[in-house]
């Protein structure tokens, strides 16, 4: 392993932050705020310097292999995550590191899990921070992904590459990954412009326009607000970002083809997309329904509230325009279970992914088959292409894997005092980068309660399920670190 291929690399990533330090620097300055122009000051050169450093001083023109590639990521966060809270530490947001680094972590894995009290209390530089850490980091997942691990073809991330034969991402959008990397980069800030703009035209301010939108397109679910999307009482926006969280839980790829083409068909061809879309539309009329029967919402109000929240929690966004925890218990139950989903393969949204779900699925299909008819030869297909025994084994693990490390997390959390409903949500949420739950981390709630520990674990977890597993707990494999 090349331990200086890993720390140069890891340079260019605190340089680019560092580069991303000037954006909330321009609007501390553009308000004015003295205490919050300092913290940028500060913390821009210290950042972009460190990164600097570490680039001349280990640069080689080695080449990136499995490992290299497993710690270039992985630590990536980490780094982004530490330097990511010093503008929150220097600004006086927060008096202390584990609340720092909680939120910067909860910002670069688009948890959007916080800390924070009075969020609207906050100078306009760090609430611009807060939304660009999501946005920061839903692009870094799709392209570090992509240009890195994809390009050595790790297993532990095929959610890229192998696990969807047919998908966009398995047939490159271009030869090289690099030029896919960009293509997927355009793609993201497309979305977003377009999205500000909307956001602008229907009443937001052009601060907040673009805070919500780089939150949405990165499936963070941060928000300027202490009463989050709901605090604008709008259904015109609700139903803006409704769309966008439901645009920014497909596969990015398939937008660049869509666009590319001139034509939605591509969405069709992907089963992947048509299961979301399915369960997207089955959940939120049932959620419509029952709130039609059991709450003072008239039609529209309930249809707008189902949809919104159907779509906010399968993408791991996680808005809140209705305090969910006041609807009935069959529905926050309906809201937990969707906790697991997630979005699609290629997209930002965190959890297990559309894509998995599907293949076990027919897997389990598959084996029912097999029960009633034993010696019947099956196939898994998806889009009439076989799908090998070694990829079904792989996404099985993985699911195996993730539910076990969510029932570890839960005893872990219920050992620190949370009730069973608080340790399980608060688990599902941060190891699905959701960012709220049920209890005591409900939408009307924050994780300020957790001892520095908890805070520091819950961390981890983000970290765990940001980068789907595999990559971080190889570095806790002894030969990883052998040479």
């Amino acid at each position: 392993m090349s331990y200086k291929l890993i720390i140069t690399n890891l340079g260019k990533i605190l340089m680019i932050i560092g580069l991303s330090m000037f954006l909330p620097l321009f609007w501390a300055v553009y308000y004015g705020h003295q205490q919050d122009i300092a913290a940028f000051l500060i913390s821009t050169p210290i950042t972009f310097g460190v990164g600097l450093l570490l680039f001349k001083k280990f640069q080689t023109e080695e080449t990136i292999h499995y490992k290299e590639g497993f710690a270039i990521v992985s630590f990536s966060w980490l780094f982004a995550a530490f330097f990511g809270s010093l503008p929150y530490l220097i600004s006086g947001t927060f008096t202390n590191f584990a609340d720092a680094f909680f939120e910067s972590m909860s910002g670069f894995t688009t948890t959007g899990a916080t800390v924070l009290r009075d969020i609207q209390a906050l100078p306009p530089g760090i609430l611009f921070w807060r939304s660009l850490t999501n946005w920061l980091g839903g692009m870094g997942i799709i392209v570090l992904f992509v240009a890195i691990l994809s390009s050595l073809g790790v297993s532990g991330t095929q959610m890229f590459k192998a696990e969807l034969p047919g998908s966009p991402v398995t047939e490159k959008l271009k030869p090289r990954i690099r030029e896919t990397a960009k293509i997927l980069w355009y793609t993201y800030l497309t979305i977003t412009v377009v999205e500000s703009i909307l956001l602008w035209f229907c009443g937001m301010s052009l601060f907040d326009a673009i805070c919500h939108a780089f939150a949405t397109v990165a499936t963070g679910g941060v928000s300027t607000k202490n009463a989050n999307i709901g605090f604008y009482d709008s259904p015109l926006i609700y139903w803006i970002i409704t769309i966008f969280m439901f645009i920014s839980g497909a596969n990015f790829s398939l937008h660049y083809l869509a666009f590319r083409n001139k034509s939605l068909k591509i969405f069709w061809k992907s089963e992947e997309f048509k299961l979301y879309f399915s369960i997207i539309i089955t959940c939120a009329l049932f959620m419509t329904i029952v709130l039609i029967f059991t709450t003072d919402l008239t039609l529209g109000e309930a249809l707008t509230a189902g949809t919104f929240q159907t779509i906010a929690t399968i993408t791991t966004t996680a808005f809140i325009i209705n305090d969910y925890e006041q609807w009935p218990f069959l529905l926050q139950c309906l809201i937990f279970a969707l906790m697991f989903i997630g979005g699609c393969a290629g997209s930002s949204s965190g959890s297990i992914k559309v894509g998995r779900i599907l293949i076990l699925l027919k897997r389990a299909h598959s084996e029912i088959k097999r029960a009633i008819h034993p010696r019947m030869i099956t196939q898994l297909k998806v889009r009439e292409r076989p799908v090998s025994d070694d990829i079904v084994i792989n996404i099985s693990q993985f699911f195996f894997l993730y539910i076990l490390i969510f029932m570890f997390a839960s005893i872990i959390l219920t050992g620190l005092g949370l009730d069973l409903i608080s340790a399980l949500s608060a688990a599902a949420s941060c190891l699905g980068n959701v960012g709220v739950g049920l209890g005591l981390v409900g939408p009307s709630q924050d994780f300020s309660f957790f001892s520095e520990f908890g805070k520091f674990f819950l961390a981890f977890l983000m970290l765990l399920g940001r980068l789907e597993l595999y990559t971080v707990l190889v570095l806790f494999s002894p030969f990883f670190w052998k040479r």
